[in-house]
């Protein structure tokens, strides 16, 4: 992890696929992102005791080795501050079941991998960023 600038909007990315992860990063950071970067649910959830500001979106791969995306968002809405925090679910695999569930459960879009380049995935954070901070205020 950088060092922080409190400027900056902080996106965690949750990835198992390491070389994926490591261009999305260098994608975020590129757009003047503060990333936090995890492999694992449990490194995600692990993390998010630890900050004392929560991100400002969750970058959700559906499959992970450790929870797929239900078992992740379950666990993050059993905590009020997480709870807030918009998730963007990122996969490979959208059946209309799975994305409805996410949907229902709190994601705020499921993009499918295959059928969006990475800056169009990141231009979505930006939106989902803004919205957020207009519905806040």
């Amino acid at each position: 992890m950088d060092k922080k600038n409190p400027k900056k909007n902080t996106v965690m990315v949750i990835e198992d696929e390491i070389l994926l992860l490591q261009a999305i990063v260098k994608k975020l950071e590129l757009n003047n992102f503060n990333i936090i970067s995890c492999t694992s649910g449990k490194q995600a959830i692990d993390y998010l005791k630890s900050l004392s500001k929560t991100p400002d979106v969750i970058w959700l791969d559906y499959y992970l080795k450790d929870m797929n995306g239900l078992e992740f968002m379950r666990e993050i809405k059993t905590n009020n501050l997480w709870s807030e925090i918009p998730v963007v679910v990122v996969s490979n695999s959208a059946s209309e079941d799975k994305v409805k569930n996410m949907m229902a459960i709190g994601a705020k879009k499921y993009i499918l991998k295959a059928e969006h380049r990475l800056e169009d995935i990141i231009s979505t954070i930006k939106i989902i960023i803004n919205e957020e901070k207009v519905s806040k205020n």
